[in-house]
């Protein structure tokens, strides 16, 4: 089983294109604003190339993860890495072969991983910073969209 690179460069496009939309003043962009205490001034600071650079570089290293998470294929052929010849590599292969690659399973397994995992890191980060709930569900919102999305992706596309 071999990495579906187009697929991975798509998913890591998805959380620019989801966050575009998501913090655009139209939708949840001020009410974020409000709630994390962004101002317009500081979002005029920083480099804007870097910071878009940076986002992309951290979705390529979190589409590799979700990939691993979402088609769990992936996981048997961890277990068979040293030696993928293994007979029982290939008896899971000849048994179960492409079994729940769609890009509905992915959907779920990338919207249980947010609920799962990013919403703890979220909210703990959040509630040590002094945030509100309108924050975290704002940040956990978009990333339970944008998971869902990616891992969609990922799984489906064969």
């Amino acid at each position: 089983m071999e990495l579906n690179f187009m697929a991975i460069v798509v998913a890591a496009i998805v959380p620019l294109v989801i966050g575009a939309v998501w913090y655009n003043p139209a939708v949840l962009g001020t009410a974020w604003m409000k709630a994390s205490g962004m101002t317009e001034e500081k979002m005029k600071s920083g480099n804007i190339g870097i910071i878009f650079g940076i986002t992309l570089v951290l979705s390529f290293m979190l589409a590799f993860s979700v990939n691993g998470m979402v088609i769990h294929q992936v996981a048997a052929q961890q277990l068979a890495f040293t030696n993928p010849d293994a007979e029982s590599f290939k008896a899971f292969m000849e048994e179960f072969g492409n079994m729940h690659r769609s890009f509905g399973h992915g959907a779920l397994h990338g919207a249980i991983g947010a609920l799962f995992f990013v919403l703890p890191v979220l909210g703990i980060n959040a509630l040590f910073e002094r945030k509100g709930w309108k924050y975290i569900l704002i940040n956990f919102g978009y990333w339970l969209v944008a998971l869902t999305v990616m891992g969609a992706i990922l799984c489906g596309w064969s």
